[in-house]
């Protein structure tokens, strides 16, 4: 007799448990939220820049909400440093600069206060990011 499913468990069951189709379900949810970081990432570069000090704050905080409510939907820390990557690879991309010179960071402590609190932020909500048993309890499943 299987446990009965608990909503939202597709995205953090083991990957020879379920389906072909669910597998496709759970990349797709993954790079959905990579995307998203992407697209935060992208925002965030903008703010930050645009209304120091608070735009930097603003940014941060927004960051820090995408990695840690990423972990919390998928019920695992692969989501939260999906968001991370995404998140990475957008500041990375825009702080490269175009041959003419033009950039979007512009020198100083606020952009890199974004870069490594952004990635401080990421770390610390992907390894903080632990769930409740499905039972609710704190003991392992197999007690």
């Amino acid at each position: 007799m299987s446990a009965p499913r608990q909503s939202g468990d597709w995205l953090t069951r083991p990957p020879g448990t379920a389906s072909h189709a669910v597998n496709w379900v759970r990349i797709a949810a993954y790079a959905g939220i990579a995307l998203l970081g992407v697209v935060v990432g992208v925002a965030g570069s903008l703010v930050q820049g645009g209304w120091f000090p608070g735009g930097l704050l603003l940014a941060l905080l927004g960051s820090a909400g995408l990695f840690y409510g990423a972990a919390r939907a998928t019920g695992a820390q692969l989501g939260a440093w999906s968001a991370a990557a995404g998140w990475l690879v957008a500041i990375v991309v825009l702080s490269l600069g175009r041959p003419e010179g033009d950039g979007t960071f512009s020198a100083g402590m606020g952009p890199l206060v974004f870069m490594l609190g952004g990635m401080l932020v990421a770390v610390i909500c992907a390894t903080l990011a632990r769930v409740t048993q499905p039972d609710g309890g704190a003991d392992r499943l197999d007690r």
